[in-house]
């Protein structure tokens, strides 16, 4: 099934899976301290009102940057698909996919990487960002019994995104390993240019909408 794992050695599979079972515990881990943050008090009538109009102009913002984005992730799709006339596939890919099969495959593979780039990255922004919006008001609130109780709720906030980061690109990666193997490299081009190109969008309009 795993037409990838073919070329590798035993150790190198091990650790393929390995990663992956790290992957998918960082996800786990990032929506159970979620869950642990949305679970404490919102604090005052007050805080509540304030933090209610914060909360609707962040999901107007990234409602909005989404309309933006998915046009030129439409665009660059197809872009990466056509990047290996530019960028053949490597020997590793002809060797794996044969010379005919290897142009395809390497088409294919930089576009739905790149794709899966650009979702997971988006993914890292729009969770990080709503955790955040959530964390504010019950930092505040945990704020009024101390800086421990604050500090905690703070930094968990900050874990959820940490988390997401390193396990959805462990997923990824992973991912293209098992079906790719010792052609990996001409793949993870397309998905390394997703995630950092969403990155970049995410941080500069999140830099603006703060």
């Amino acid at each position: 099934m795993f037409r990838g794992l073919e070329r590798l050695t035993p150790l190198e599979q091990g650790a393929v899976w390995t990663v992956l079972l790290i992957a998918v515990f960082g996800i786990i881990y990032a929506f159970v301290l979620r869950q642990q943050i949305l679970a404490h008090d919102k604090g005052t009538p007050r805080m509540q009102e304030v933090w209610g109009f914060i909360k609707d102009g962040a999901n107007a913002y990234l409602s909005q940057q989404f309309r933006t984005i998915v046009i030129l992730i439409f665009v660059l799709t197809f872009v990466l698909a056509a990047s290996v006339l530019v960028i053949p596939p490597t020997r590793e890919a002809v060797e794996l996919f044969g010379e005919q099969g290897a142009l395809g495959a390497v088409s294919i593979g930089r576009a739905v990487a790149f794709l899966m780039g650009s979702f997971f990255s988006y993914a890292v922004g729009f969770v990080g960002m709503n955790v955040a919006v959530e964390a504010n008001v019950r930092v505040a609130a945990a704020a009024r019994k101390g800086y421990n109780p604050a500090m905690q709720v703070a930094y968990r906030s900050g874990t959820v995104t940490g988390m997401l980061t390193v396990g959805l690109g462990l997923l990824g990666g992973s991912l293209i390993f098992l079906f790719y193997g010792i052609a990996a490299p001409d793949v993870l081009l397309g998905f390394g240019f997703g995630g950092s190109l969403i990155a970049l969008f995410m941080r500069v309009g999140g830099g603006i909408y703060t």
